[in-house]
């Protein structure tokens, strides 16, 4: 009679420790190559605003972070200016929204506002039903005067 083998129950890791190794090594030398950020100098521009055809709504954010809904009309050339709650704006934005399909959404926030605040907003609107927003900036200052033409 002969005598049988026993199964062994292990698996052989030496081929994924080379397959690690390598990875491992093309990762350390890839790395320093990957640029994450690009330092990028934004032209300034004396273009004149573009005329509004529909209605629009801007939300405005100012230094102490209170919000204020900014309707325009551009047949009547009126603003209509609504202080509001944070709590409440998703469900102003989404009642605008629902009535003016069309209507253009701008962010007009303080400059010396955190970046964190505008970005709650940016969501805010998303999640009211805005598929676009866009951010508000003053136009770049002339040299001579000092000050900053609207």
């Amino acid at each position: 009679m002969r005598k049988r083998r026993k199964l062994k129950a292990e698996i052989n890791v030496v081929p994924y420790i080379d397959v690690m190794l390598v990875l491992l090594i093309i990762f350390m030398v890839t790395a320093p190559l990957l640029n994450l950020g690009v330092d990028v100098d934004l032209p300034r521009s004396r273009a004149k605003a573009l005329e509004q055809k529909k209605d629009s709504l801007v939300v405005v954010i100012d230094a102490q972070g209170r919000y204020t809904l900014e309707i325009g009309d551009p047949a009547t050339g009126k603003t209509q200016k609504l202080p509001v709650a944070f709590a409440d704006l998703a469900q102003r934005v989404r009642a605008f929204h629902d009535q003016n399909r069309d209507a253009a959404v701008y962010i007009a926030a303080d400059g010396t506002l955190s970046y964190q605040k505008v970005m709650d907003l940016m969501s805010l609107l998303q999640q009211a039903g805005v598929p676009k927003v866009a951010l508000m900036s003053q136009p770049a200052r002339s040299e001579g005067s000092g000050t900053e033409q609207r």
